[in-house]
């Protein structure tokens, strides 16, 4: 017997916010010649340790996110050492192919597929490299306004989105697993449609039904409405941390025939908290965490 959808409640705090209402002042945190040359030297991270437990504290309970402006790479002779460095005072970083360090690159316009997803992790930490001026802006959106401004346009739609639809995980394996759920009281929204239709691939796996299909189209289509995300235009230099849990980012890829143009060029690092938010256990499946407590 299917188990009933859950009944959905609004979300408040400042975790649900819309672009419309926020200033640079709610999210920018600028990082001085004093905190760069920490980072840059092997002595104790006296004052941007600080500043990153402050960062710390509203990627869990604060808005989800925070920018630190600027660190450019040119000060430091090993740049992903740094990196590293910086977010071992965050978390633990989650390995991406070869190393803990990725190349996230964002190509400019053409034909390209603008989606919001969520990295499976705690915090995402992405230090932009290069920003060509053709290259659309990051953008941003909480995963709890996205939840509150589908409550108000289609209650039926969001009560699936609450219920589990599978999704390809990295080593093969099919979870049915919620894009909005709720554990130990705290709200988690992970959206990760190119998962959910890696697995509608696979032959084994039930096909999904129309409204299941329209529920995520909807969520596409919200998530992108004027006022809601949020744009930043993003330097050389500037990182960019935030909770995939509460904020997800979009993701633009070429569509097939796009012409080859610049792109945005950033280092990523994954990383997972041991103070998290708990999350459903299906979740846990998504990054292979195993030292914190799932709902």
């Amino acid at each position: 017997m299917t188990a009933p959808a859950p009944r959905p409640r609004p979300q408040i705090g400042p975790a649900a916010w819309k672009a419309s209402d926020l200033s640079a002042a709610d999210w920018m945190l600028p990082v001085g010649a004093e905190q760069t040359q920490e980072l840059a030297g092997e002595g104790p991270l006296t004052t941007l340790g600080p500043m990153l437990g402050q960062a710390a504290t509203r990627l869990e309970t604060g808005r989800g996110f925070v920018l630190l402006r600027a660190l450019p790479q040119e000060r430091f002779a090993a740049p992903e050492a740094a990196l590293l460095r910086l977010g071992a005072v965050l978390g633990r970083p989650l390995g991406q192919g070869a190393g803990a360090i990725g190349l996230l690159e964002s190509p400019a316009g053409g034909r390209l597929r603008l989606r919001f997803h969520a990295d499976a992790a705690d915090i995402v930490a992405l230090w932009v490299l290069t920003q060509p001026p053709e290259v659309d802006p990051a953008m941003l959106v909480a995963a709890a306004s996205v939840h509150n401004a589908l409550m108000l346009r289609d209650r039926g739609a969001l009560e699936l989105l609450h219920l589990p639809y599978p999704h390809l995980l990295p080593d093969g394996s099919i979870a049915e697993l919620p894009v909005f759920s709720s554990a130990s009281g705290a709200f988690t929204g992970r959206y990760a449609r190119s998962a959910i239709e890696a697995a509608q691939r696979r032959p084994e796996v039930p096909r999904l039904s129309a409204a299941q299909m329209a529920a995520l189209d909807l969520l596409d289509m919200v998530s992108a409405e004027p006022g809601l995300a949020l744009r930043i235009d993003v330097r050389p230099g500037d990182l960019l941390l935030f909770n995939p849990l509460l904020v997800w980012k979009r993701r633009a890829e070429a569509e097939p025939g796009a012409e080859e143009g610049r792109v945005r060029q950033a280092m990523r690092l994954l990383l997972v908290t041991t103070n998290s938010r708990a999350v459903p256990g299906g979740l846990l499946a998504l990054d292979g965490v195993t030292n914190r407590t799932g709902g």
